[in-house]
């Protein structure tokens, strides 16, 4: 067991000092639970291989699922992405910020227990000023897988979070409930097609129309 720390946020704003402290933790290989723009999420440095294989390990996560991660902006994307495919371009410029992962080719520094099959790396910018502004201030992206165990239903309760993972990770970001619903859309603009991999927040008629379906 160790001692979870407990950092209170208000979702709504970039709670500047807070994800100062937070990316401190983060980079020093911390594991935290955080409210996104759906439900609660784990969260570490996308590029620390202990951080993320302790986030496996706490989810009971199949070791073949690739990690989802978020960035702050278009620049972080590019350094992650290889060559942005055909669909980025319609779908990113008026999905994102906003609950829409897509699937791209990962570029060369992204390392292979990050990538997903194909060599491919999930990413989203999402619509909370503070969780850009978190990515912003690590410098690297943050997973963001949701904080359940694997086959369970995720949670919106921070609370829910706390009995679940309380004394096994090392932070609790506290937003309070966060909004719920559905979760992201995934878009897997990869291979030669567009394909939605999972339903979610972004309806699909929405993406058949902005990639002129």
């Amino acid at each position: 067991m160790i001692e979870t720390r407990i950092i209170r946020i208000d979702p709504g704003r970039e709670n500047a000092e807070e994800v100062r402290a937070i990316a401190a933790s983060l980079r020093e290989g911390a594991v935290a639970a955080y409210p996104t723009e759906t439900f609660y999420a784990l969260g570490a440095a996308a590029f620390s291989k202990k951080a993320v294989a302790r986030i496996y390990r706490l989810k009971g996560r199949d070791a073949a699922k690739a990690l989802s991660v978020i960035v702050s902006d278009l620049d972080m994307v590019r350094d992650i992405a290889g060559a942005l495919p055909p669909g980025f371009v319609a779908l990113a410029g008026e999905l994102w910020p906003g609950p829409l992962t897509l699937v791209l080719p990962a570029a060369p520094a992204v390392p292979g227990f990050l990538a997903g099959p194909g060599r491919t790396i999930a990413v989203r910018i999402p619509p909370l000023p503070w969780l850009r502004a978190l990515a912003r201030e690590l410098g690297e992206p943050l997973t963001a897988t949701s904080a359940n165990p694997a086959g369970e239903r995720e949670t919106a309760d921070p609370a829910q979070v706390a009995a679940t993972f309380g004394g096994r990770i090392d932070l609790l970001v506290d937003g309070g409930p966060s909004p719920g619903g559905l979760p992201s859309t995934i878009v897997d603009l990869s291979g030669q097609r567009p394909r939605i991999l999972r339903p979610g927040a972004v309806p699909a008629v929405r993406i058949e129309a902005l990639l002129g379906r």
